[in-house]
């Protein structure tokens, strides 16, 4: 199983950028696809992006594509999420995870947590207004 790692959260104005990393262990990194999700307090954790293993497809929420974007380096074992222009409603904390199963994209958006089975303990993102 992969082991998730992120970072990059903090402290950001309304209007502001950041950019979250996901550090993943493991050599079969570049089979799967992954994706960002996010959980604003008193919130159901909700899809954000995701990107299959070559970086070939990408798929976003409507309320932040435009904004977002979500890359991997394959080399590097890593992916990203760039946030620019952001809100007070993108408060929440990330996570990053890995798909179920290798060579699997993504079937609609927004995609189902329970296809993911490797998550980070998340970043927590605070815009303020």
């Amino acid at each position: 199983q992969l082991q998730v790692v992120e970072s990059g959260g903090g402290l950001v104005q309304a209007g502001g950028s950041l950019r979250l990393s996901c550090a993943v262990s493991g050599r079969t990194f570049n089979r799967y696809t992954m994706g960002w999700f996010r959980q604003a307090p008193g919130k159901e954790r909700e899809f954000v992006a995701a990107i299959s293993w070559r970086g070939g497809n990408l798929y976003y929420a409507d309320s932040v594509k435009g904004r977002f974007t979500i890359s991997r380096d394959n080399a590097k074992n890593t992916v990203y999420l760039q946030m620019n222009s952001l809100k007070p409603e993108d408060t929440a904390v990330y996570y990053c995870a890995a798909h179920s199963s290798p060579f699997q994209t993504i079937a609609e958006v927004p995609a189902r947590e329970a296809d993911f089975g490797s998550w980070g303990q998340g970043t927590q993102v605070t815009v303020s207004s």
